[in-house]
């Protein structure tokens, strides 16, 4: 089908607005870990980190879009193991899975007892290096970006809507990442939920290459419930503390 066809097309309308919001949804995973990774950069580092991450996150996306053919065979088995065949996908995200919940775990411990670390602390987390930092976002931008194009694979057939709902999802991401990370910032205890997210999705990504399917909405409705609570929690904090602020000029 040509372009002209697909435009004229209702249905690639509809598949189109479906898949930019799950690239969207699944790109939120990519952009916490990039908020709270580059968090820990020297200030006049963040920007120039995010944008180089998502920047990634995007020519890594484009370029699996151009070997589609390929990506599909990531899906064939290549070895059984206790009657479960393994295919490249599960590896791969068994493998991102392990390295975010070791890299969330690590970051958990930094923020609960820091004083047992001898690294600089730059908002209550350990300092890396700006190529540490790119490094990092770049396994996790590999790991993301082969499960969001077998995604976007299995919901329409047309590379076009492809590219262009990746070209917008990461436009988005690319908008919401320094806010993101600016909220974050100011808010430590948003902190602490954030890598309790990335925690999730580690255990998330092994189980889903384990063979054991978790529901996304399952996954993101808890997410979303628990950041509800947190936004409560903040607005309880702050009403008590302009309280006291009035009582005090009193």
């Amino acid at each position: 089908m040509d372009i002209a066809a697909l435009v004229a097309d209702p249905t690639a309308w509809v598949a189109l607005v479906t898949l930019v919001v799950m690239e969207v949804v699944l790109g939120i995973d990519n952009l916490i870990f990039i908020s709270i990774l580059t968090n820990k950069l020297p200030a006049e580092h963040r920007d120039r980190a995010r944008k180089i991450g998502i920047g990634l996150a995007l020519i890594m996306r484009l370029a699996l879009l151009g070997t589609i053919a390929w990506i599909v065979q990531l899906t064939q088995p290549v070895f059984t193991l206790f009657d479960h065949p393994f295919s490249w996908k599960d590896m791969i995200l068994i493998a991102g899975g392990l390295f975010l919940v070791w890299k969330a775990t690590k970051e958990i411990h930094h923020n609960v007892d820091p004083v047992d670390h001898k690294e600089d602390m730059v908002g209550g987390t350990a300092a890396i290096t700006f190529g540490s930092a790119i490094t990092q976002i770049l396994i996790l931008d590999l790991v993301f970006s082969i499960d969001s194009i077998i995604t976007a694979v299995g919901m329409t057939p047309h590379v076009p809507i492809m590219f262009i709902a990746v070209i917008a999802a990461v436009t988005v991401m690319l908008l919401a990442a320094t806010p993101l990370a600016n909220f974050i910032e100011r808010n430590p205890t948003i902190v602490m939920l954030a890598l309790a997210f990335l925690l999730m999705i580690g255990t998330t990504l092994i189980a889903e290459g384990m063979g054991f399917h978790v529901p996304k909405g399952y996954v993101y409705a808890a997410m979303a419930f628990s950041a509800l609570v947190e936004v409560l929690n903040m607005w309880a904090r702050n009403a008590r503390q302009k309280k006291k602020s009035g009582q005090t000029l009193h």
